[in-house]
């Protein structure tokens, strides 16, 4: 049986991320570069965000709860109606 130890460069809240439009979350990294890690790899519990550019890898602190899909957020719904401005 082989065991994988994973070293973690650091651990990082995911509140100090960036959320960028696409809904990967950022986060610099000290080469330069950036580790990244994607709304879905956080809600299928992903927890390791990694550089493209080296070979460090953090481990992202957060609420696994925030981010779980339900049957009812995965499926399609129909479009609320925009809010109510009072004049």
């Amino acid at each position: 049986q082989l065991i994988i130890v994973m070293s973690y460069y650091d651990e990082i809240e995911i509140e100090d991320f960036e959320l960028a439009d696409d809904g990967t979350y950022y986060y610099p990294c000290p080469c330069g570069d950036l580790f990244r890690i994607s709304k879905d790899d956080l809600a299928r519990g992903f927890d390791e965000a990694t550089c493209p550019s080296c070979s460090l890898v953090i481990r992202v602190i957060y609420d696994k709860e925030d981010f779980a899909t339900t049957d009812a957020s995965s499926s399609p719904s129909t479009p609320s109606a925009p809010p109510l401005i009072k004049v």
